[in-house]
């Protein structure tokens, strides 16, 4: 691969990783959300 096509991979995979940690943070954010939920409910 020249070096323009190894800058087009690059600039495709910056482009792409925003996504994938706001999908993480989201799931972060859902599971703790989740958990506190759980904790404030006693036991049936």
């Amino acid at each position: 691969m020249d070096t323009k096509g190894q800058a087009a991979v690059a600039k495709y995979h910056e482009k792409n990783k925003p996504a994938k940690f706001d999908k993480k943070q989201q799931l972060e954010k859902i599971r703790a959300e989740y958990l506190k939920k759980k904790q404030n409910q006693p036991d049936k």
